[in-house]
């Protein structure tokens, strides 16, 4: 069974812009649903999930954004266009998960050291958490399958933060759950596990995308198909010094081909065009620069 191919550019806007859309929808309903209901039930944990679904919005615009920068042409400033526009906002998101994540911990920290003093809330709370809860798990495998299909870190990161949310919902229905049962202290130890489990995410997609600025290399699977492409082309001897580098989702190649020196400029420039075309047959391969190098090989004989 053959692989499906990778989207065309046009197709991997559309769809991430139509998702994120469709988050922000969900957002803002969740933001004024969770705020309006906290403040009547008197439920602080309502109120504060109601800011993690506002950041949620703040992540989507920030994916809007640089989704509609990245697609702009290459110019003379950017000769390779403007694709890290997505790794950038990959590192905003990674930032910002981290900062929910800290905030959910310095509450959570609060509420132990002070604990008592809280007053019953009322049990709709717990039915809008439950809501919230559904709506960001929901909302969270629609968008990872969009990203997925299209090949896009950014939505990619952009999804998990739906399902960081999703586990502040969860902490939230905990936590009202034991305000109506009496255990108030179940609030603030789920809210440390969730906060130290959204720190962690925050900290993997900010290194991931710290590390595709600082040009990191594709996968190994990756250079190995590049390298086999290439040392299929006829006439070409033998290739060395392959190196990759991330911009967004796409690669770019450096190599030095070895030729045999004897050729003609034509017929090496030719050799290498053909070496070329071989590794921009994939779609995420963005540019390849070739350097010819003249070696010897005596016939065989």
């Amino acid at each position: 069974m053959s692989a499906s191919p990778s989207p065309t550019p046009e197709a991997r806007h559309l769809a991430g812009r139509r998702s994120t859309l469709v988050s922000v929808f969900v957002n803002i309903a969740l933001t004024i649903a969770q705020g309006t209901i906290g403040v009547i039930a008197g439920s602080q944990a309502l109120v504060a999930d109601a800011l993690h679904s506002l950041s949620d919005l703040v992540s989507d615009f920030v994916v809007l954004f640089a989704g509609h920068h990245s697609r702009k042409d290459a110019d003379h400033d950017h000769p390779y266009g403007h694709q890290r526009f997505e790794t950038a906002a990959s590192l905003a998101l990674g930032v910002l998960l981290l900062s929910v994540g800290a905030g959910m911990l310095w509450a959570a920290v609060g509420k132990i050291q002070h604990p008592g003093g809280g007053e019953p809330v009322q049990a709709v709370a717990l039915w809008v958490a439950l809501g919230a809860l559904a709506s960001k798990e929901l909302l969270f495998r629609y968008m990872l399958r969009v990203a997925e299909r299209v090949r896009s870190s950014m939505l990619v990161a952009n999804a998990w933060h739906a399902r960081s949310d999703a586990a502040s919902s969860l902490v939230v229905a905990l936590g009202i759950g034991g305000n109506l049962l009496g255990y108030h202290v179940l609030d603030p130890v789920a809210a440390i596990v969730v906060g130290l489990m959204v720190s962690r995410m925050g900290l993997q997609f900010g290194w991931d995308a710290m590390n595709d600025l600082m040009d990191r290399a594709a996968d190994a699977d990756v250079v190995e198909e590049l390298r086999s492409a290439m040392l299929g082309t006829p006439g070409l001897l033998g290739l060395h010094d392959l190196k990759t580098r991330k911009m967004g989702d796409l690669i770019l190649v450096d190599v030095h081909l070895e030729i045999q020196a004897d050729l003609t400029v034509e017929q090496g420039h030719a050799i290498a065009t053909e070496a070329r075309r071989r590794a921009m047959v994939r779609d995420d391969v963005l540019n390849v620069m070739t350097h010819v190098d003249p070696v010897r090989r005596p016939a065989a004989g």
